[in-house]
């Protein structure tokens, strides 16, 4: 069968989506039964109606509803869903006209804080959907450079800043760090908090009740049957998206025309794409997934997938208990970036990944130009010819095609790898959606502050300086000798303070 004959097999087009996938490209040589298929879509269709999916904690999965409610199981939390999005547009609409706005005149600047799935799907969405009137800046980690970076971006607009602090608790450390920072911040030039913050936080938590206490401007919903990396569709990213001028509307008619699509067994895009995620890994995550959209407004592509991917897929036992080590290891940037960086080493290095590419074919801004429309067609010809520079030396590839970067379009993408995800981990039989391995790194990562604290203490009473050399003595009397090479560290790390 000539190359012409496999595309058209493999190939396929949704008109009404303005979407298609390509899978000429890659084979798949490890196929699912017909079992585990249906059982894979029975037990999707099981989440959507209510079922503890997430068996570790004992969870509903419940991201399906957000952009369809009337799948929610309950009335009550239909309506909490619906009323939560009402209230986004309602407040969003208020301070993009100025009805609420800053002391001294509109806000002009959005500082969101949040870590992970806090972060990612907003960040997704403001790199697709540039904002037209607040300028976006984010707080994503707890790198006190980073913060001054932003500070200094918002500089002189910050009496016009507002800000949102997206947490389950308050008590996550980068975004905890993030807030107090930034309150530093006002407090420096005589500002709070009051009449300029919103949360996004569980009810009832310490972040809500500070919140209220506070005067802040608002408070929104997050749910415990919503897990971070499949939160965009709350508030967690439709109150960004929409205080920034994106038609949350579409984005989530997006979403919810891929979850149609993908419910039913025959050209099912999720389905057929999490197949060959199988295939191609052999089911163990033997090849890596590397992410390349052809398009620069799709550059948080990559890592929110990294994200949504690796947290779900990466396990160290399956749902029975069994030792598996399961994973899908993703990465990637952007085309035709890439072509001049570790796109050597794909087409004749180590044979060890599958290419997502991502095609655009129509651009945000109308080539209505000769230089912008000869940059077009040359990004789609670098494309082309990289996928069959690859395809020549038998490298695999996926390509997923978009009609255009929108609202509506990135709902698609959203809803496909989600729901590809959701069908995959049934394939290989791990739990999609919990994270042991986060929650471990979060004890060690205390143990370690917790020593921090025992070192300062110690050295504060004997009006010692740090120093790494005396890291054993200083184990030892913290009776703590098994940390030896972590005490080191932290001496280390003292000592870099003292000396600037």
């Amino acid at each position: 069968m000539g190359s012409w004959e496999i595309f058209q097999k493999n190939w396929l087009w949704f008109e009404d989506l303005g979407f298609g996938l390509d899978f000429s490209k890659i084979a798949n040589s490890n196929e699912l039964s017909e079992k585990t298929i249906r059982s894979a879509l029975d037990a999707m269709g099981a989440l959507e109606r209510g079922a503890i999916a997430n068996g570790t904690e004992g969870r509903r999965v419940g991201h399906y509803w957000l952009r369809a409610p009337e799948l929610a199981p309950e009335e009550d939390i239909r309506q909490e869903i619906v009323g939560t999005r009402e209230r986004i547009k309602s407040f969003a609409a208020a301070v993009r006209s100025g009805a609420i706005a800053a002391p001294d005149g509109p806000f002009t600047e959005l500082l969101c804080i949040g870590i992970g799935g806090s972060a990612l799907g907003s960040q997704l969405l403001h790199g697709a959907l540039p904002p037209d009137r607040l300028r976006l800046h984010f707080l994503d980690n707890t790198d006190p450079d980073g913060f001054m970076r932003v500070f200094q971006k918002i500089g002189k607009k910050l009496s016009r800043t507002m800000l949102v602090v997206t947490s389950k608790s308050g008590s996550t450390p980068e975004p905890r760090n993030g807030l107090a920072a930034f309150e530093e911040l006002l407090r420096s030039v005589g500002l709070s908090l009051a009449g300029r913050a919103v949360a996004v936080t569980c009810v009832n938590s310490p972040l809500e009740r500070r919140a209220k206490e506070e005067s802040w401007l608002a408070r929104f919903p997050m749910w415990d049957w919503i897990g971070g990396r499949t939160s965009v569709c709350s508030a967690v990213g439709l109150l960004p998206a929409a205080l920034c001028g994106t038609d949350i509307d579409a984005f989530l008619a997006g979403a919810a025309a891929m979850d149609r699509r993908t419910r039913i067994r025959e050209n099912n895009p999720a389905l057929m794409l999490a197949t060959a995620w199988y295939g191609a890994t052999c089911g163990h995550g033997r090849s890596d997934m590397v992410v390349l959209p052809y398009c620069d407004a799709l550059r948080g592509l990559s890592p929110y997938l990294q994200q949504l991917v690796m947290e779900s897929i990466g396990k160290r036992c399956n749902r029975e208990g069994e030792v598996v080590h399961q994973g899908l290891t993703v990465y990637g940037n952007r085309g035709s970036t890439d072509q001049h960086s570790y796109v050597q080493q794909l087409r004749d290095g180590l044979e060890n990944f599958f290419v997502t590419f991502v095609e655009v074919l129509r651009r945000q801004e109308q080539s209505d130009t000769p230089a912008r429309r000869i940059a077009g067609e040359y990004l789609e010809g670098f494309f082309l010819g990289t996928r069959e520079a690859l395809a020549a030396e038998g490298r695999p590839s996926v390509t997923v095609t978009l009609r255009q970067v929108d609202a509506y379009s990135i709902g698609l993408l959203v809803a496909l790898f989600e729901r590809a995800v959701g069908f995959y981990g049934e394939f290989v039989d791990v739990n999609a959606y919990d994270q042991p391995g986060v929650e471990a790194g979060k004890r060690a990562a205390d143990r370690s502050l917790e020593l921090l604290e025992a070192i300062k203490k110690l050295l504060g009473e004997e009006g010692k300086k740090p120093n790494g050399k005396d890291a054993e003595m200083v184990a030892a009397a913290l009776d703590r000798k098994n940390e030896t090479e972590m005490t080191f560290k932290w001496l280390e790390f003292l000592r870099a303070q003292a000396r600037g």
